[in-house]
Formats: structure tokens, sequence, C-alpha cells
């Protein structure tokens, strides 16, 4: 007999001791032997791949085991950062830790199903049926509500009666596929996750700058020497790309944050202040004020590189809260007088002396002159003091040899007046220099992992890949009309004017969307695109759908019952629909809008007749191809293992819609049908288009032999292009998406490379591929001055050589255009230089101005009484009759996310689930004790348009301010709870906040609403 030693120790020690003879009867312990442990991956297949969740983009290492014999499917069992990565360098989050659980989530989905009308369960059903089913409805809902015309004979093949939200973490190769298929249909009532975050971003930096990107990169934040940090949460939002901010810090940069809550940011921040939510501009405004009232200005920048010199219209006014040209009667503004005085060759006149009364320098100092910092404190509550701390940071970068950036994310975008937050520091950093600079920028953090790419593929109602517009039936009712409003000409001479080349990035869409079919002749198959009449956004097509107006609705990979603002109208508009499409990994909210989970979701399952397929993709690691992170780099990512079920790529799903809707055209006609019989569908297996299919599409390829006006031959028929440059407007190329274009050429797929050598200043051309052109820092040109001389010899980027711009980046601008050819850097705005006036670009003017949120907490506006919400908004009737007013709803509720959690994803994922497992709001310790609320307590959140229960965490995190000579408490709401989870059910956040967007893209106002709180 033996015994281990454990089980030596359950015996009595006095029962063995009791006899000498127990060693001979062989009861004797035997020796405790070291076991070597089996290390875990061997055997197991190493494939990298790229996190699914925000947009830092972190590297990860898959292990699965399993190859493929019988019973041996391959299956992921281990994750892990990626060391290689430049950007992570092996970190994961809270988030990326728990992938795992991602994967293998009891909440993912298997199996197509179905719920039938009127009945309260799913039901499964084979592919087959799931696909044919769906297409019928497609086709006799397009068959019966598709124009062909309008009323006065232009085509505009357009359907609304179903509409379609795209997501944010799909590959890009799938975004483009929806692209097609959707423009084919005639589908314009149409959105991404985008609509619903970082719209904003791409107005107010496309009207400063020229593009709508993030200006930097993640590692170029380490070469800041002092870093802003307002309108976002780093640290909590972003934790591994923020590490660079605190590389930064190492070095001596000043990190400051300015936030409602005293957040994770600010506990690692030099400095906190306290903001009320939703008066940025009367901050950032004060800033400018400041600057100019102490000249902290980077003088020789702002007169050579902004358009502070350009003399505007003499029509151009601000009086009382409007600008000049308001129609009150329409609720909009005509922009006619917010442009520059031209002379007559039509290239707009400028004063280099700023001494003209109408230069924007003027207008702009004037403006700004009522932003005193006694009014940014009292309209605020910052701190006077804090303030003016701020304004002295900053102006500390005025110099050459001093940089400053700025982080911010959905704290500036949420909201009426989000676009006009992030100009007002774009303007800012113009005045400072801090553009083109390494360390500088603005720098937009982007909240999905693949958002960026999706508004890059034009997932939008109004957008075509590469930033182009979607033809409007009013201003470009033909091709030439198309052509004439979108190529802008130079304003100054000898400007590079980037978009005059607008003709051949469209007819390279066009000969992609047609091909073929797609001939001088016809325009490129102009005409068959579907031209609109007005946005249909996310607000504008759930207003059609609460008003009846919308009968299908197809969701891939978005989950819009809780993304959405006020949940209990979009639950009642979904009610209305005849059939809903879900395409996701996942189990979500809106698939189960008609399921009853009590106060959560009171529902009669009996009384909706919505029709709900239920469609199982694949999720990051089960697919090939790239998505693109915040500072715009194109990442491949590699297939780790299959899909649960008969889970199947949204390519596939896709495909096989398209295919069955082809051959029901095909054989039984209908209104529109050569939009879909037309449409180019090239693919090896038509209803499977590969990943590596569609990447080389994006790129673009000769379509005929290309020759340079000698006749030399540039590229054969049939090869990858090299780059946009490439493009040509005669039909002789093809291209789904401009600005990708050098991401899969001739030697190969450019956004799988690894090579993560530091070239200087952290910047790593060789890691994956950035658009545009692999250029890592926009608008590099700048980080020179006007002679071409960097401002800072110790952060040179590109300077120049002689005969050339050259250095550590991609020069983004005409590499051989010598400083005295005068052109400058801005290369994609038609004057050359960067906007503090933004000439007839945002809806509610062309300097930021302070507007109150639509649900105001003082009542008034204490800078013009008689326009005290934003003259511009756009606010539906149904939508205003459910706005709150301060007396009823005295609180300030603002939303936000925490970092153990992404969205409404994560509550399905076990590991994250555990951390954060119940839902709670934060209530300053004041607010608290004014309710007789104590921690853990649980309270009612309300607005005008619904109610959250929750825990009540009371904290000194949030702290009331005084605001206007009143008291103002804010309550700090995270939005990540739902009924579909595997964690406590939870209240859907966005019961609370309106149904009212920025004025410029319509991204909902999530950041500032009123609440009432009681004890629950």
């Amino acid at each position: 007999m033996q015994l281990s030693r454990r089980q030596l120790f359950k015996v009595s020690a006095g029962g063995l001791a009791a006899t000498s003879s127990m060693a001979t009867l062989g009861l004797f312990p035997t020796a405790a032997l070291a076991e070597v442990r089996q290390y875990k991956l061997t055997r197991a297949k190493e494939v990298r791949n790229t996190c699914t969740y925000c947009s830092v983009g972190c590297g990860l290492l898959m292990y699965s085991l399993g190859d493929g014999a019988k019973n041996a499917k391959a299956e992921i069992m281990h994750i892990e950062g990626d060391p290689d990565h430049p950007v992570s360098r092996g970190s994961l989050c809270p988030k990326g830790a728990g992938l795992l659980d991602f994967i293998h989530s009891p909440n993912r989905l298997k199996y197509p199903e179905v719920r039938e009308p009127g009945t309260n369960a799913w039901k499964r059903i084979s592919w087959h049926e799931a696909i044919e089913r769906i297409a019928r409805h497609i086709k006799a809902d397009r068959d019966a509500n598709f124009v062909a015309k309008n009323a006065n004979g232009v085509p505009v093949n357009r359907w609304l009666s179903t509409s379609m939200l795209t997501a944010s973490a799909s590959s890009n190769e799938t975004g483009i596929l929806t692209q097609k298929f959707m423009r084919a249909l005639g589908i314009i009532a149409t959105d991404a996750q985008a609509r619903v975050c970082h719209g904003p971003t791409v107005a107010a930096l496309a009207a400063t700058f020229g593009r709508g990107a993030m200006t930097n990169s993640w590692v170029d934040i380490k070469n800041a020497d002092f870093i802003l940090v307002m309108g976002g949460n780093p640290a909590e939002a972003h934790p591994v790309g923020f590490k660079w901010a605190i590389e930064a810090k190492k070095k001596g940069a000043r990190i400051i944050v300015v936030d409602p809550r005293f957040n994770r940011t600010a506990a690692v921040a030099d400095e906190f202040m306290p903001i009320r939510a939703g008066s940025d501009i009367v901050f950032l405004g004060g800033v400018i004020n400041w600057l100019i009232a102490n000249d902290k200005i980077q003088w020789d920048y702002v007169k050579a590189f902004t358009n502070a010199t350009f003399i505007v219209n003499e029509g151009f006014s601000f009086s009382e809260g409007l600008f000049s040209g308001y129609d009150e009667a329409k609720g909009r503004y005509d922009r006619s007088s917010w442009s520059y005085e031209l002379d007559d060759k039509g290239l707009a006149k400028t004063d280099p002396t700023l001494s003209h009364p109408r230069c924007v320098w003027n207008l702009m100092k004037n403006h700004y002159a009522r932003y005193t910092p006694d009014v940014v404190s009292d309209l605020t509550g910052t701190p006077k003091d804090g303030f003016l701390r701020v304004c002295a940071h900053l102006g500390e970068t005025a110099v050459p040899t001093k940089v400053g950036t700025v982080l911010y994310a959905l704290g500036w975008t949420q909201h009426t007046v989000g676009a006009q937050n992030i100009r007002t520091m774009a303007m800012i950093q113009l005045m400072l220099g801090n553009i083109g600079m390494p360390g500088g920028g603005v720098n937009a953090l982007r909240g999905h992992s693949n958002i960026q790419g999706l508004s890059d593929l034009g997932l939008l109602s109004t957008s075509l890949p590469g930033y182009l517009t979607l033809p409007n039936e009013q201003a470009h009712p033909d091709f030439a009309s198309y052509l004439a409003k979108n190529t802008p000409k130079a304003l100054q001479p000898g400007q590079l004017n980037y978009w005059s080349n607008t003709p051949k990035f469209m007819v390279s869409l066009l000969k992609w969307f047609w091909g073929k079919n797609a001939t001088a002749e016809n325009n490129w198959g102009y005409d068959w695109l579907p031209k609109w009449d007005k946005m249909y956004d996310i607000l504008q097509l759930m207003e059609m759908m609460y008003q009846g107006q919308m009968n299908g609705f197809i969701v891939q990979g978005f989950n819009p019952l809780t993304s959405l603002p006020d949940f209990n109208k979009t639950s009642a508009a979904f009610a209305r629909l005849k059939y809903m499409v879900i395409i996701d990994p996942m189990t979500t909210e809106t698939s189960s809008f008609w399921q009853n989970h009590g106060e959560a979701n009171n529902v009669d399952p009996a009384k909706i007749q919505t029709e709900v397929f239920r469609l199982p993709s694949t999720c990051f690691a089960e697919e090939d191809g790239s998505i693109v992170n915040s500072c715009r780099w194109l990442q491949w990512h590699w297939k780790g293992a299959e899909p649960p079920g008969e889970a199947k790529p949204d390519q596939e799903i896709l495909g096989e819609l398209f295919v069955a809707l082809r051959k029901l055209y095909q054989d039984e006609g209908g209104p529109g049908a050569e939009t879909i019989l037309n449409l180019s569908w090239p693919y090896r297996d038509p209803a499977a288009p590969s990943p590596e299919e569609l990447a080389k599409e994006m790129n673009g390829r000769a379509l005929s032999d290309i020759t340079d006006p000698t006749g030399k031959v540039l590229f054969k028929k049939g090869e990858q292009l090299p780059g946009f440059a490439a493009l040509r407007d005669d039909g002789s190329t093809m291209s789904a998406c401009w600005i990708f274009s050098g991401c899969w050429t001739e030697a190969g797929n450019q956004m799988g490379r690894r090579d993560n050598t530091d070239v200087g200043l952290g910047n790593t051309p060789g890691w994956s591929w950035s658009w545009p052109a692999n250029r890592r820092i926009l608008y590099n040109r700048a980080s020179s001055d006007a002679q071409g001389k960097p401002w800072d010899p110790k952060r040179v980027l590109i300077s120049w050589t002689g005969d050339k711009w050259a250095g550590i980046d991609v020069p983004d601008f005409k590499a051989d255009a010598a400083p005295d050819t005068g052109m400058n850097p801005f290369i994609m705005n038609p004057e050359g230089v960067g906007r503090l006036f933004a000439a007839d670009k945002l809806v509610d003017g062309p300097f930021p101005e302070h507007y109150e949120p639509m649900e105001s907490p003082l009542g008034t506006n204490p800078l013009h009484p008689k326009v005290v919400t934003s003259p511009a908004v756009r606010l539906f009737a149904s939508d205003k009759e459910r706005l709150g007013k301060h007396d009823e709803f005295p609180y300030v509720g603002t939303t936000y996310r925490l970092t153990e959690h992404f969205q409404f994803w994560t509550k399905n994922v076990r590991l994250n689930a555990i951390a954060q497992p119940e839902q709670f709001v934060e209530i300053g310790e004041t607010l608290a004790a004014e309710k007789g609320i104590k921690a853990g307590d649980t309270v009612k959140v309300s607005s005008k348009r619904g109610f959250i229960k929750a825990k009540a965490v009371v904290t000194k995190r949030v702290k009331a301010l005084k605001v206007n000579g009143k008291t103002v408490h804010q309550i700090g709401i995270p939005l990540h709870w739902g009924w579909e989870t595997v964690a406590k059910k939870g209240y859907l956040s966005n019961a609370l906040p309106p149904a009212v967007g920025d004025c410029n893209t319509q991204t909902p106002e999530y950041k500032a609403f009123l609440v009432n709180l009681e004890k629950a």
C-alpha cells in the first residue's frame, strides 16, 4: 500500500505512530516527485491577429489545437499580446485579456434562426431557407417602393423602405462588399457605428485641415511636451495606447485633464480641471482669446500656413448668437456669405499685414473677445486659476521647439456642437504651430477597432469610399455637374489642391462598381448609383421607422437598440417593421427587442408582428482581413479557427444573398433591375467573395496598359497599381477606395508587413501600411518652415534637401516642389493652408460658438439669451416633444465607458462580466446627501424619455459646480448593460439621452442631457 504525502496528512498522526510495524507493512509515504508540467502551447498553431475592440489596434498571438483530422477541429485555446507590435508591444488591456472568452462565449450564434411574427421563440432554419426568405422579402419591398426617377426626370435609383446599418468591427473587405451590395440595391438609408461616435471628427478636421482623420500616431504621442486630454478618457477607453502619453510624461511632458469627472486619466495626470458637460467651446474659446491677448502665437507658422491673412466677404457677420444668412423659417443658414473675397481671377484676396478689418485674424480676434477668463469660469464651472494654467501650458508650445498635442474622443463628438468642439481645438493647434509636428496634432482616439476603416469606405448615408460624396439629385443630376461641384479650383496660385483629382478617383470607383458595363458613353454608369434628396442617417431613418414609413431593416454587426438614443422610441419603431435581418456573431438586444424582460423591456411579443431573422457570422478570430486603427494603419489579420456551428463570414452571407437576389431579377425582372444585373461581381466564387479579392479591388488595378506621354508602358493590364497617383479618369483603372491604393500592390500585401524598425521618433514605416501612401503623420510638410528648414532640429520629420522633400516619413506634399514655388502644406485644401475660418464648410458657422445642449441645466445662454441652443440643429417634431426642462429634470447626465467593458459586447464575455458585473451610476457626495442616498443603494435615474435603475456609487470624483450663479450636479452613467448577458441583466442607458444630434453629422448628444434622481 502506498500513500502520497497529501493522503498521509489526512491520516491521524497518532494512529500511525501507534505501531512500529507500519513501514514494514508498506504504509510509508512515497517520495514526492516534482512533476514536469506540459507546456500548454506545445503543438499549438500560432496565428497573428488584431484585437477587435478599440482603435489602438493591439497585436495578438492566437494559438489553436486541432489539425483538422476527424474529431480534431482546430480551436483557439490561448491568446496573448504580440510583443513585436510597435504600439502595444505585447500589452493587452482587460478587454483584450478576455478575448478567449469572447470567442467561446455561450452567447455566440451558431445557426440561422427566425422569430415568426407574434411568437415568443426562435426557430432554427437552414441557411437555404433563410437566404431564400430574406431575398424574397427584399425583392418584394424593393419592387413595391423603388424610385427610378424623381419628379424632374433625374435618375435617382433609390429604395427607402428598407434601411441598413453596418458594423464597426467588420473588416475592410466586408465593408467594401457591403458598400457594393447596398448601393446596387439603391439603399441610402444607411449608417455605420461612426454616426454614433466619431462622425464630427471627420466634419471638423476635414473642414480645417483637409482630411478628417487623426493627424499623428499612437507612438508619436511620446514626442509631446504638453498633453491636453479633453473630451476623452484614454487611460480607461484606450489603456494600451495611453502608455505613450505616460512615456511622454516620463520625459518631462505635462498632462492636464479637463473632464466632468475625475477619471482614471486624471488619476495619473499632473492636473485635473472639472468642467460642465456641454461647455467645451466656452473653455476653448477662452483659450483662443487668452492666446491672442498674451501674444502666445507662432506667428511665422500662422502667417505662412493658415488663412489668417485671407479677407472674408463683406456680407459676413455675427450678432446675438447668429451668423449671417440665417433663415428662421427653414431653421438653417445660407452659407454663401461665409466665403473669401475673390479677385478677378477667382483667387482669394489676402492681407499679409493683418490690418484689414475683415481678414480672418481680426474677425476671429473680435469673435472670441467675449470669452474672458471670468466668462469661462462662470459658464463652465472650471476654477479660473486652473483655466489660466491650462492656457499658460498651451501658450508655452507657441515656440518652434515646444510641441503640444490634444487627445479626445466621444466627450467632444457626442454633442449638438460636436464638430465645433473639435474645430475650436484645431484652430488652437494652428495658432500654436502644432499641426504637422511630431508630438503635435489633433488626435481623435476612435472608439472601435475599424470605425476609421468603415468611415474611409463610405458606409454612411451620403458617402462613397475615399470620402467621395454620393450624388445628390439636385446638386449632381448628371456626371458633369457632379465633377464640377466636387472638383475644387485652387484659391491661391501654385497650390497642389489634391481634390482636383476627383475625376480620377470617381471614374476608377465607378469602374469598380459596374466593370465592363461602365463606359464613357454612359458616363461610367454614374446614373446607376442612387442619388439622395436628404441625409438618411440613423436619426432620420429611425424617425421614418417610427412613423411607419419603413418596412425592412438589415443590421450587420450593430446593436442599434442599445446604441441609438431614446431606446423606447427605437423599440416602438422596430415593432412597426415587417422584417428585420440580424447578421452578428453574438446575441443582441436588437435581435430580441420583441422579448419581455420586465421593466428593462416591457413589451408584449404577441402584439409585435416583425419577422426577425438571426444569421450567425464569424468573429475577428475566424476570418482573414484588414482593419484600420485610429492612426490610419491598415493591419492584416489571419484566421485562427473555424467558426462555431454553421456561422459564416459576412462576405459569404452577403454573397449568397446577392446571388439569390440577382437570380430573382434575372428570372422575374423588376424595377431597377439593371442596377443589380449590371453590377460587377467578378469573384471566383460569386457566393463567397474572398478577402484577398476584395483587398486587391480596394487597392485598384490597371484595366488596360497604362502609358506615359511618350508611350512607355508604366503598368500592364491586370497589374495591381502602386498607389493612387496611378489612377486615371479614362476608364483604364479601377479602385474601390482611392485612399487605400497602395495597400496591395504587385509587391504583395503591404498591410501584412511586420518590420517594426524605428527609423526615428518612434516611426515604424515598415509595419503594416498607412493611408495615404503609407504616410504616418499628416501635413508633415508643416514640420518645416516656409524655407523648408525644420522648425525644431530635434524633431525632424521631413525637410527640403535641395532637390526634394525627404526624411523619416513619406512627405505629405509634392516631393519635388521647392519651397520657393509658394506651394503650402495643407494640400487637400484649395487654399493650401489650414483654416482658422472654415469657409462654407460647416452648417452652424465658420467660427465655433457656444450653444447650450438641447437640454440645458441653465435654461438660458448668457452669451446670447435669445439664441440658447444651436439654431442649425435638426429636430423632428416627435423628438422635440420628448425634450425635458431643467425645472423637472434638474441634473446633468453624461455617459461614459469602463476599462473592463466595451460598448455592449463584453457583457457576453465571462471574464469581463466578472470584472464589472453590475450596473451602477456615479453620484457626487453633495447630491447623494441631499437625496439621502448611500453607496450601494438602488437608484432610479430618469429623463423625459425613460429611466434606468442601478446601484449608486457615491464618490468624490463628481463634484457640484457653480455655473451662472447656480449649483449644477452631474451624474456619470456607464453604458454597458442590457439583458443579453452572461452577468446580471441591466437596463439600457440610452433610454435617457434625446434623439438629437450634432448639427453637421447627426451624431447623438449622449454627453449632456437632463435627468432626475431618486432612491428606488
